[in-house]
């Protein structure tokens, strides 16, 4: 018994490491508690399936011939795995689908919003406060943050994909699901009243919320109707880190795993990714207080009647400034050299994300398309000679 648990321990450390290895990464903890997270999401041979696919696209038949797995069982235990969340898969008309290893975070966890239980809540709790690197996120951020529709004055200069109502208008297709980070808090008896249906996705992404039941496809005004709802709840507006994002979800500093670890930082200005910032002009201020309530990291008291700003904890989101009755608040461009780079896409993005944190580079890339290359001619092979056999005469 003690060399069976051994044994499964090891496979689940393989993945962790394997998922480490990963854009967003999954660094260990000396409780071990990362590991129960996986035992609870991958059962044994799933882990090490898992461990065998990379961040290249590949057919069932290269994946069977990496893992000495039949075409067939392979086939099942993919699409069980993306069903489950646990992998990507991308399936366009008319080819083969083909799977490839899923970050935990963005990623993996996400996709767990309906496979959600107390135990599963209680263990991410305690682990993404070391999941979160700050130095890695200041540099390759997977978030960004822009401003909500009503902040944004109409002098002042926003580039296409920092505002919202232009993002959605370059998207044809669009999913709402429901908010991981609200479902966790309110299972643990926390969090607040926020709308549950706050993430949007396209692509991909989109596709997966659909197919698996998660969310639910919806219309452009629809979505612009779901922004107004999050301008007057308070929610921060997040998309992914590209100018072709992949999503946008709406958050709060109560539930958001992002924004309540950024809370935490005495300078959140530091770590997000934001082209703009909130300035006060104190001498319009009436100090009516409604900014207090809207700022999700504390950058607003309020003194002898009047606000205060802190620079420092302003992550440019415009909340405080889309209700000020007096105009006292309005977002400003920061200077071109506080102005955060914002990669294409998202292959990009996590590339980038990759190289930060020192997890991939050149020989590592050349080496995974030399292997991937391979495996796919050793399959190619394997399955023409498994076809000569089986036509030749008994």
């Amino acid at each position: 018994m003690v060399r069976l648990r051994r044994m499964e321990n090891t496979v689940y450390r393989q993945l962790a490491n394997h998922l480490d290895r990963l854009p967003g990464g999954f660094p260990s903890t000396p409780d071990g508690v990362e590991l129960n997270i996986l035992r609870r999401l991958f059962t044994e041979p799933e882990a090490r399936l898992a461990c065998r696919l990379t961040l290249i696209p590949e057919t069932t038949r290269v994946v069977a011939y990496r893992c000495g797995l039949a075409e067939d069982t392979a086939a099942t235990m993919l699409e069980t795995m993306w069903h489950k969340g646990l992998i990507l898969k991308h399936a366009p008309t008319g080819k083969l689908p083909r799977y490839m290893a899923s970050q935990f975070v963005v990623g993996i966890w996400e996709f767990q919003v309906n496979r959600l239980d107390p135990e599963l809540v209680a263990d991410m709790a305690a682990y993404i406060p070391v999941l979160f690197d700050a130095d890695a996120w200041r540099q390759a951020p997977q978030m960004r943050t822009i401003p909500v529709n009503r902040s944004i004055d109409p002098k002042l200069p926003v580039l296409p994909h920092e505002a919202a109502a232009t993002l959605i208008h370059t998207k044809d297709h669009f999913v709402i699901s429901p908010c991981i980070c609200r479902k966790e808090q309110r299972m643990a008896g926390h969090g607040c009243d926020g709308p549950l249906e706050a993430c949007i996705s396209f692509g991909d992404a989109g596709s997966y919320f659909l197919k698996s039941g998660i969310g639910r496809p919806v219309d452009r005004q629809t979505v612009m109707d779901l922004f107004e709802r999050a301008d007057r709840a308070g929610l921060v507006l997040q998309p992914s880190n590209s100018r072709d994002p992949e999503w946008i979800c709406c958050c709060c500093g109560c539930c958001c795993g992002v924004l309540r670890t950024l809370k935490t930082y005495p300078k959140p200005a530091d770590l997000v990714a934001a082209p703009f910032a909130a300035r006060l002009t104190a001498g319009s201020c009436t100090g009516c207080g409604i900014c207090l309530g809207r700022c999700q990291m504390g950058a607003l008291t309020l003194t002898d009647k009047t606000v205060q700003l802190n620079r420092h904890r302003c992550i440019g989101c415009g909340l405080c400034v889309s209700t000020c009755p007096t105009g006292a608040l309005r977002l400003f461009r920061k200077p071109r050299p506080q102005q955060p780079r914002v990669p294409a896409n998202m292959a990009t993005a996590l590339l980038r994300t990759a190289w930060k944190r020192r997890k991939i580079g050149p020989f590592r890339v050349a080496a995974e398309i030399g292997k991937s290359q391979r495996d796919r001619y050793l399959s190619s092979r394997r399955s023409k000679i498994k076809a000569l056999e089986k036509d030749q005469p008994r």
